[in-house]
């Protein structure tokens, strides 16, 4: 349960960070803000450790210079007959230690004859093991390379780590600075080298408290920023958020949405021009509406008036097509012809009537449980003639078992024999397949003819009212050039798909996919779009 909400809140946070401008914006600030903070504290940082060390330096360098004229004047003091060199020295190793006990420094002496060697204990010519392990050789070799009986009377101070008791097996010390300076002894007249160990430690606690307060600031610094981003972006993205949703409000239909206007500035310029935007479009689609409801109005009002001189016509063109015989052969052949044309001209008041009830969402289902199957034969069986006559076979593929969708009879099979009878038009007097399958979900019929096809973007035009692929092709069936659709209308009632795929001198396949069960959204179509006999790849 853990590791599966671990992914779902990667996505919802991946979702959110695509969708919110003023995230992206507050985070991104906030970065650039901590990468430029991190780089002005770490400068500040290293100059106030700079002028620490230094100012550490100088006080050092100027106690070390006190207690070298403190040591000669105390050797000064001594007659040198009254002592030897050690008494000497170990009188001033106490006075140094003592000294440095009190301001917070080890004194580690090297005595006469120890040049080049390693810095050990000595009895009173050193402080502890540690002290003298802390003074670094190179400080060592400073004093070793001066010339014998020739004493420095200059101070050399380098950096160390001055070890402690615990630390001697391996573990880090203090950081400090050691000073190293000659003094004579007057009861040999040989020059001692004492090394004054300072630790820094006053300087660190001075620079972590440096640190605390930058860190302290710096982060205070950057939840202001990111504040006061929040701040000025929820002013910007606000309005932008409210245009998104009227925007979506108009789109689904809301025409009289229209944004909130307040001040004088860009946004509210904006939201003027937006309002006007409104304002425009729902005028023009309001225009547009009863431009379509007046048409419509019109097309089913001519429909409805043609009807009464159709018959009129029909029943008189009835009398001369049975009294054809009784004329000569142009005369029957023009009664032929007038019968031919009335029947189609009917055909089109049909078509334009349904049209025109689809139009003013006046269709309605007559639903019930239909087998595919049975529909498609009844269909084959009616066009057969009309095959025949093109020199086209129809050939169907069915499954043994019922193909049953709730439908209403009478337009799946209207659209189904629209379907057949296109592909006789088109198929050149080759074979027309029709295919029917069935799935748990849905049930689908498909018509595959190997005719002159479709070219790149027809396959999208091929159900535009009256569009015809070639204008200068016969209709051999009589269509109107509104049979697709009408398919089309009658398929979307049902709340099917009607599909068509096309490929110039490969034919063409339209399939008609529907639910078996009324209301229920279409996910699949048990049949492919494009038919497994060409040879395009499709994902």
């Amino acid at each position: 349960m853990v590791a599966r909400s671990v992914p779902q809140t990667l996505r919802r946070g991946l979702t959110f960070w695509r969708r919110s401008i003023q995230a992206r914006v507050v985070v991104s600030t906030v970065l650039l803000s901590a990468i430029v903070v991190s780089a002005v504290g770490w400068f500040l940082l290293r100059q106030v450790e700079r002028g620490l060390v230094d100012h550490r330096l100088d006080s050092i360098l100027g106690e070390v210079g006190r207690e070298n004229g403190q040591a000669r004047d105390l050797l000064g003091a001594i007659p040198g007959t009254d002592t030897d060199a050690t008494e000497q020295s170990s009188l001033l190793v106490s006075d140094l230690e003592r000294n440095g006990q009190s301001r917070g420094f080890t004194v580690v002496m090297v005595g006469a004859g120890q040049r080049g060697q390693p810095l050990v204990s000595r009895g009173p010519e050193a402080s502890t093991k540690e002290a003298v392990l802390s003074v670094p050789t190179t400080l060592v070799r400073h004093f070793d390379q001066l010339p014998a009986g020739q004493p420095s009377t200059h101070l050399a101070w380098t950096y160390t780590t001055i070890r402690t008791a615990d630390g001697a097996g391996g573990s880090p010390g203090l950081p400090g600075i050691v000073v190293g300076a000659q003094i004579v002894i007057p009861a040999d007249g040989l020059p001692r080298t004492v090394y004054y160990l300072f630790p820094l430690d006053d300087v660190q606690q001075s620079l972590a408290l440096v640190t605390r307060s930058l860190l302290t600031a710096g982060v205070l610094l950057l939840l202001l920023i990111a504040a006061l981003t929040w701040l000025l972006t929820r002013q910007i993205v606000t309005p932008i958020r409210m245009a998104r949703r009227v925007a979506e409000r108009l789109a689904a239909g809301q025409l009289q949405e229209r944004l909130r206007v307040r001040g004088e500035d860009d946004l509210a310029r904006l939201a003027t021009s937006f309002n006007q935007m409104a304002t425009s479009l729902q005028r023009q689609i309001r225009q547009l509406e009863e431009l379509s409801r007046v048409q419509q109005r019109f097309v089913s009002d001519v429909s409805h008036e043609l009807r009464t001189p159709l018959t009129t016509v029909r029943l008189a063109g009835s009398v001369l097509h049975e009294a054809r015989a009784d004329f000569d052969a142009h005369t029957a052949r023009s009664a032929e012809l007038l019968q031919t044309e009335l029947d189609r001209f009917e055909t089109l008041l049909i078509d334009l009537l349904e049209i025109s009830r689809f139009d003013a969402g006046a269709a309605a289902l007559d639903l019930d449980d239909v087998n595919l199957t049975d529909v498609v034969r009844r269909v084959v069986d009616s066009t057969e003639p009309l095959a025949e006559a093109r020199a086209t076979r129809l050939v169907v593929r069915a499954p043994d078992a019922p193909c049953l969708a709730q439908a209403d009879v009478r337009r799946v099979e209207r659209i189904v024999r629209n379907l057949v009878t296109n592909a006789i038009d088109h198929a050149e007097s080759r074979e027309i397949v029709v295919t029917v399958a069935a799935d748990d979900d849905a049930a689908a019929v498909a018509v595959r003819d190997h005719g002159v096809g479709l070219a790149v973007g027809e396959s999208a035009m091929v159900f535009n009212r009256f569009w015809r692929a070639d204008p200068a092709r016969t209709r051999t069936s009589g269509g109107t050039g509104l049979g697709l659709a009408i398919a089309l209308e009658d398929t979307h009632l049902h709340g099917g798909w009607l599909q068509a795929w096309g490929k110039p001198h490969q034919g063409a396949q339209f399939r008609l996919t529907l639910p078996r069960r009324a209301n229920q959204p279409l996910r699949h179509s048990p049949l492919p779009l494009v038919p497994e006999d060409t040879a395009e790849v499709v994902a």
